[in-house]
This record gives structure tokens, C-alpha cells and sequence, in this order.
């Protein structure tokens, strides 16, 4: 089991997730988060922190789709180890339906 990063973070990247994890699994693009499911030691301590609940255990319904996409964009975009400022409206993107397909030109990873 690992834990990934889904659609809800796009646009909010709150990064509350990001010092409580102690495997420093967190990658940081521009529009989101990601975790390296590789590195990812399944502890769920990730989890609870995210305000948009934007991460889940691969075992969820469809989380297992988005390990390709986190393990994709952990090899690309730098490691992060710190908390960082998120956007100014990240609240307002919180509940904002197929943001994945709007900011990445591609639908979201599905089952």
C-alpha cells in the first residue's frame, strides 16, 4: 500500500502534508503536490494533515489510478521537504469539480 495524491489538490497545494512526512515523499509542481509511492513508507500520517483531503491510500476506490501520475511527477519535480506558502485562493479551488483536466489538458487518472 502507498499513499498518493489525487485531483483535490490541484490548484490549493496547501502543504500541511509535507513536514509531518518522515520519508520526505512530497514532490511539488506547479499545480499540485505528489507523493513518490516508492518512498512512501505507509504511514498515513499525510493523510489527516490535508485540508482539500486530497490524499488517500491507494486501496480507496480510483486512488490506485493516480499511482502512476505521483510516481511520474515524483521523478520530475523537485522534493520538498517544507511547508511553502500555498496560493492565495487555494480555498476557493478546494471544492472545484475536474480541476485536473483544466490545469493538465488531460482528463484526471481513472480506474
Amino acid at each position: 500500500m502507498t499513499y498518493v495524491v489525487t485531483e483535490a489538490c490541484v490548484r490549493c497545494k496547501f502543504m500541511d502534508c509535507v513536514e509531518v512526512c518522515p520519508v520526505d515523499c512530497f514532490y511539488e509542481g506547479d499545480k499540485m503536490l505528489v507523493i513518490d509511492p516508492d518512498a512512501c513508507i505507509d504511514c498515513g500520517v499525510c493523510e489527516p494533515e490535508c485540508p482539500a483531503d486530497a490524499i488517500r491510500a491507494d486501496t480507496t476506490p480510483d486512488a490506485a489510478a493516480w499511482i502512476p501520475f505521483n510516481r511520474e511527477m515524483s521523478s520530475v519535480w523537485p522534493n520538498i521537504t517544507e511547508k511553502g506558502e500555498p496560493p492565495a485562493d487555494a480555498e476557493e479551488w478546494v471544492t472545484v469539480a475536474n480541476k485536473f483536466e483544466a490545469e493538465f489538458g488531460k482528463p484526471a487518472p481513472a480506474a
